[in-house]
């Protein structure tokens, strides 16, 4: 057997209007709606299968709901800005080798934003 995909489910009260938090702030596209579901994915992107099992979010951090890496942290963090959206921890540069922040969803959900740094 070859496991295709891991796919976050996240529970809401409306999944379409929750959608537009991660299109706004992500950049990503509707790939599928059903109305009771609404499947979320980056255009053009690469899909790999992970799933990480944690008993802290790191740093003495809450254990997040989803893990998004994106390419430019930068970019995420002046996007959350402009909606709005205050960061409830960081942007950090962590000991382990990425930048990242945490934000909430409008369902409440935490999400681990990251960028793998690059060494200098």
């Amino acid at each position: 057997m070859t496991v295709l995909r891991i796919v976050p489910n996240l529970t809401c009260d409306d999944p379409a209007q929750l959608s537009g938090f991660y299109r706004d702030l992500f950049g990503v596209d509707v790939a599928m709606d059903m109305g009771f579901i609404v499947t979320l994915a980056a255009s053009g992107g690469q899909q790999s299968t992970q799933l990480s099992l944690a008993s802290e979010g790191g740093s003495g951090t809450p254990v997040p709901a989803l893990s998004i890496e994106a390419d430019d942290l930068e970019v995420a963090i002046a996007r959350a800005a402009q909606l709005g959206i205050a960061p409830e921890y960081g942007p950090v540069e962590e000991p382990w080798g990425v930048r990242r922040f945490h934000v909430r969803d409008p369902a409440g959900h935490l999400i681990n934003v990251l960028t793998h740094m690059r060494p200098t």
